[in-house]
């Protein structure tokens, strides 16, 4: 693992109707880090994912990806660039199959990998190729999921952005889901991760960032806030 920034936010503001949600956050997530955001609901961490990935303005303040600056560009150039977000509720299209689910989000690339990359897919989630000729609004809610980060893995993005991958899940799908999250850091992916579940969230990543109100008020080594009393009491179960 590098410890070379691929993702820098500086001093990051986002308004809703002129009410502040994000209010001078900034955090750095290293080359093959996995690095977590984890509060309560509104705190803040989905706004963050969408303003990283284009869908929300930023107010003010900074967001750099390889050093590039990335607030005067559009979504769609974003993800050209690197950017795979998965975001809350997975976002499938229902009325393309499962194939073409995948195929659709390789569209931009002009490599030979495609096959490949689809081959790899399959492997990690052996239940999409079972399902390759079904609509995406027949499956399950965890085979969706696994659809939304396998469409993710399809853009080749040097970058993952998970939003709440376990929302809606059983527990053996949930474990399923961040055991694949491990293997593709272990292959080298760079994942910014959102969630509710903190304990395993904590399992995980390497780094963690608690937000408070639109605001960070805790960070450090996932191991170290694993036992921080203020992180246990308010999300561990403590």
């Amino acid at each position: 693992m590098s410890n070379a920034p691929l993702l820098e936010v500086t001093d990051l503001w986002i308004a809703y109707d002129r009410i502040s949600a994000v209010r001078g956050v900034s955090f750095a997530v290293g080359e093959g880090e996995i690095v977590t955001l984890i509060g309560a609901n509104g705190a803040g961490k989905s706004t963050i994912l969408r303003a990283i990935s284009g869908l929300l303005p930023a107010a003010k303040g900074g967001i750099t990806f390889a050093g590039e600056d990335l607030l005067n560009l559009p979504a769609h150039v974003r993800a050209q660039k690197g950017i795979a977000h998965v975001p809350e509720g997975r976002g499938i299209f229902g009325n393309l199959t499962v194939l073409e689910n995948l195929r659709l989000a390789a569209y931009a690339r002009k490599d030979a990998r495609i096959q490949h990359d689809l081959d790899e897919v399959f492997q990690l989630f052996p239940r999409l190729h079972e399902r390759r000729q079904q609509w995406g609004n027949t499956l399950s809610g965890g085979e969706q999921q696994m659809l939304a980060v396998g469409r993710a893995l399809m853009s080749r993005g040097r970058l993952l952005l998970l939003d709440e991958p376990s929302m809606g899940l059983a527990p053996m799908l949930v474990r399923e889901i961040f055991k694949v999250i491990q293997r593709l850091n272990k292959q080298g992916a760079t994942i910014l991760l959102v969630e509710q579940n903190a304990n395993l969230a904590l399992e995980v990543a390497h780094r963690a960032y608690i937000l408070e109100t639109g605001e960070i008020s805790l960070s450090g080594p996932s191991e170290e806030l694993k036992h921080h009393p203020q992180v246990v009491e308010a999300y561990l179960g403590g």
